[in-house]
């Protein structure tokens, strides 16, 4: 483990592995480096890249603030990116949505691929409520750790009533509950982007560099046309869908695309 300090103070906890350009990932809701698709992922990708991931603010060896703000993890990332050196950068669900707003406000990065970040552009579900964050710091604040897990799947993920029940029978829903305080700042990254109104391409103008967006083929309708939007919404970005993926993509369907577009 390698340990970063951020701009405000915050140690960020790191591991890298491989040999190769510098390759950042960032998890999304709930990962970090022993825990999510990322792990996986970055040990296929070890054989062309030096592979960098780091428990983000809140989560794992990483520390905390009291109070937080999207910029700390922008700050973060950019710890983590002088480390590595000259790095591509890669994040998945509201991961994605970080590393994209990290970026357009000047974290380096040579070039950028996203997984499914976690918009909603159209009526085809429910937004994300717009009191969130109220929400979600009052069941915080009244020690409901599992609540706010179940709250974040059924109100921002959209899985049905049944599934989130199931879940908590599950042995990952310790793992989760554990991490419940930092689903609020999952939740300030999506911004005005879970709100079921058009993309705002100025959010990202700052973003020069190359970005390749994918989807997953059977990801539902919403995810899809959410990610055909953001790549139509940004400077330079090219659009693919894996087939046969969802969400929960597999690192092995994901790896050879992240390497030939790094690769270029």
């Amino acid at each position: 483990m390698i340990t970063v300090t951020s701009a405000d103070g915050t140690p960020i906890a790191c591991s890298r592995t491989g040999e190769g350009p510098a390759l950042v990932l960032v998890d999304g809701a709930f990962g970090h480096r022993d825990f999510g698709p990322n792990p996986a992922l970055a040990k296929l990708l070890a054989r062309d890249f030096t592979v960098w991931t780091y428990d983000r603010r809140g989560r794992g060896g990483s520390g905390d603030q009291p109070v937080f703000s999207p910029e700390r993890e922008y700050e973060d990332l950019a710890a983590v990116v002088k480390e590595a050196g000259d790095a591509f950068v890669y994040g998945i669900s509201s991961g994605a949505a970080l590393v994209l707003d990290a970026v357009a406000h000047g974290v380096p990065a040579a070039r950028v691929a996203v997984f499914e970040a976690p918009f909603i552009v159209d009526g085809s579900r429910p937004p994300v409520p717009a009191d969130h964050q109220e929400q979600l710091t009052a069941l915080l604040a009244r020690g409901r750790r599992g609540a706010v897990v179940s709250w974040f799947m059924r109100r921002g993920v959209g899985l049905p009533a049944p599934l989130v029940a199931f879940m908590h029978v599950m042995p990952a829903w310790p793992k989760l509950k554990r991490l419940a305080h930092t689903v609020p700042y999952d939740l300030a990254h999506l911004g005005d982007a879970a709100s079921g109104r058009p993309l705002e391409p100025s959010r990202w103008s700052g973003l020069q560099a190359p970005v390749l967006v994918v989807d997953g083929g059977r990801s539902p309708a919403t995810m899809r046309t959410a990610m055909a939007a953001l790549a139509q919404a940004l400077p330079d970005a090219g659009h693919r869908t894996l087939p046969g993926q969802t969400h929960i993509v597999k690192p092995a369907a994901l790896a050879p695309v992240l390497a030939e577009f790094f690769r270029r």
